[in-house]
């Protein structure tokens, strides 16, 4: 049987106050897989625990924040056993995130160009005329037009829609293995989501990267994901492929 590229079991990531009086169970318990080249959704509702999910795959938590049980398997090896340098290394390279606010991503004082050098720089050691003839491709697949041209603009220069692919041309420059995109649509309209969407659909098919879609957009899951997790309250109460979750729903909420 295959190994699933992405295994977390039994994940506990708890928020605990500074004298230890109080505890929040942001993650209580979650456990699923995911394959080389699925996309599983993970839904529910604000504070249900589906970011910290995230966060903790990426090791990126607030100080509060604790990982106190579980194991996150990456690729065959557990990522929780990892020291930082080493999870340094596997961020960005490995597993990337897409986050809804791609200004919150994007560095107004630095151009388009390089912001999507950075990565290639670090993980892939890439310098000069090929980091430029990288950035231009990239942008290409993300669907930018004159990608001479945007490089060397800032953020600011740009719609919401096209900071959106900037973004996601940052995560992909460095051909991840798994993809977290976090609610990435909130800030568009209906007509750039859609396209959006569909980019991301068409990097996925090209690349065979794996993707975890954080959403409360049910039909975002109906359209892009193979099978999907329901949170509720820190808990997985429900996981299915996705036409079983749409047509025979276990869980009422």
């Amino acid at each position: 049987m295959t190994q699933p590229l992405l295994d977390i079991k039994d994940l506990r990531t708890y928020f605990i106050s500074a004298k230890g009086t109080r505890v929040v169970k942001a993650v209580d318990g979650v456990s699923f897989t995911l394959n080389e080249g699925e996309t599983l959704g993970i839904v529910g509702e604000s504070g249900s625990g589906k970011t910290v999910t995230s966060m903790s795959i990426l090791r990126l938590l607030p100080p509060a924040a604790r990982i106190v049980d579980g194991e996150i398997w990456f690729a065959g090896e557990n990522l929780l056993t990892k020291s930082e340098r080493e999870m340094q290394r596997i961020r960005g390279s490995q597993i990337t995130m897409i986050l809804q606010d791609p200004l919150m991503s994007l560095n107004p004082l630095f151009t388009i160009g390089e912001q999507i050098a950075e990565p290639l720089r670090i993980h892939r050691g890439m310098r000069g005329n090929a980091v430029v003839e990288r950035i231009k491709e990239l942008l290409r697949d993300v669907r930018i037009p004159a990608a001479e041209v945007r490089m060397r603009e800032y953020p600011h220069q740009m719609s919401g829609g096209m900071r959106q692919r900037i973004v996601g041309a940052i995560s992909i420059s460095c051909e991840p293995r798994l993809l977290i995109a976090d609610e990435p649509t909130t800030s568009l309209d209906v007509t750039i989501q859609a396209q959006y969407l569909q980019l991301l659909k068409d990097i996925q098919k090209r690349s065979g990267l794996a993707m975890i879609f954080i959403t409360h957009n049910i039909g975002i899951v109906a359209k892009m994901c193979d099978k999907v997790v329901v949170m509720y309250a820190g808990k997985l109460v429900e996981r299915a492929p996705v036409r079983e979750i749409f047509n025979r729903p276990a869980h009422p909420y």
